[in-house]
């Protein structure tokens, strides 16, 4: 039985998206920037939207804008932010393990001219929140809220609060976090918050970017309108199926999990007994997850080979980088945390996951590394 255990990458649409979405395509195809009467009916879905995430996010609508994707947002809230705060000086701040839309953001404001400052981790994939004390001239920095290879959550409050002392603004990418465990971004402390509807069921191409009253921040690209931030005209139905998702996962999280935490853990329990040299990564035991996500490295071989040994059995898992994924490059997570990058695959379960699927996973997973090892002449080993 087929069993796709991608979810941290793109996990199926919601039924109450679809259901949405659907209504939404008849009543707000129009721009809702217009004045006549379809424009205005638009808007107001727009607008209930904006009401619908701000209340799971515990932010004011006002503060919410919508984007082509999570990556944008995030893209939005970094080089926004450096633009508006240029003044305050011209150095960013990122962990070492954010997304890649984060750190070319980063690196895109170096190669203008500015600096940046990268912050490490240690081998669960966390961050020393000491280590985030700013250097002068700091004009924003980021810190993801989990990391979407390992899960491993990071402790943005604690680190918020310390940036806040010396008057530096925060954004926290939550795309992993976003509708699989509450968010609330008062207790976070962040100034900006970006998501990704298409990883907690809303469709693709909706991106979620959060900037707090206060905040200084300014759209950085070349002829922005005060809502640029919308990405000039919306997708109103997709964006209307992206709030009704949301809305729907917040009331399903508390039950949904546990049973999938579950499922990491007995994962995590029965792999070492299955394979010989598995490297299991982060410890939900030493350091919280965000709970649906778990990876791990297997020696002697390649983490390509592993997925199309699993593919041709029916299950999606991922390898690599987990955003440049594409083009199998070496994560720049599990460098970052000093872990084995060969032979890497990350398993992350959603809302329809089963049972089923982690058993069929670990029924075929052992045989496909001893396939792979033996085909690239790896010494014998138990698994």
């Amino acid at each position: 039985m087929p069993a796709y255990l991608d979810h941290a990458s793109t996990t199926p649409l919601h039924p109450v998206a679809r259901q949405a979405l659907l209504v939404a395509l008849d009543e707000g195809w129009a721009d809702p920037a217009r004045l006549y009467r379809e424009g205005r009916h638009a808007r107001r879905l727009l607008d209930a939207a904006r009401e619908t995430v701000a209340g799971v996010l515990g932010a004011r609508p006002d503060e919410i804008s919508f984007t082509a994707s999570g990556a944008t947002a995030a893209t939005l809230a970094l080089l926004g932010t450096a633009a508006a705060r240029r003044r305050a000086g011209d150095a960013v701040m990122v962990s070492a393990v954010e997304h890649s839309s984060v750190l070319h953001a980063a690196r895109h404001h170096e190669q203008a001219g500015g600096r940046v400052v990268e912050v490490g981790v240690d081998r669960l994939g966390r961050v020393d929140p000491a280590a985030f004390t700013p250097v002068p001239g700091t004009a924003v920095a980021s810190l993801q809220h989990a990391n979407h290879e390992v899960g491993t959550l990071q402790p943005v409050a604690e680190v918020a609060e310390r940036l806040h002392n010396a008057g530096v603004p925060l954004h926290t990418d939550a795309a992993v976090t976003v509708g699989h465990i509450p968010v609330d971004l008062g207790a976070l402390g962040a100034d900006l918050l970006t998501a990704s509807a298409h990883k907690y069921g809303g469709p693709a191409g909706v991106g979620i970017l959060v900037v707090r009253t206060g905040t200084r921040w300014r759209d950085p690209r070349p002829g922005a309108g005060p809502d640029a931030a919308a990405g000039g005209f919306p997708d109103v139905p997709s964006v209307v199926a992206a709030a009704a998702a949301l809305a729907a996962r917040a009331t399903e999280i508390a039950e949904e999990a546990p049973r999938l935490a579950g499922h990491v853990a007995e994962l995590r329990r029965r792999l070492p007994s299955l394979i010989d040299d598995v490297e299991l990564l982060g410890d939900p035991a030493v350091a919280p997850t965000v709970g649906h996500i778990s990876a791990f490295s297997c020696l002697y071989v390649e983490g390509e080979a592993l997925l199309d040994g699993l593919d041709r059995a029916g299950i999606a898992v991922s390898s690599g980088s987990s955003c440049t994924s594409d083009v199998l490059t070496p994560s720049h997570v599990l460098v970052a945390m000093g872990a084995l990058t060969h032979g890497n695959l990350r398993v992350s379960f959603g809302r329809d996951s089963t049972q089923a699927d982690l058993d069929a996973l670990l029924d075929v997973l052992p045989g496909v590394v001893r396939s792979v090892r033996a085909s690239l002449g790896a010494p014998h080993l138990g698994a």
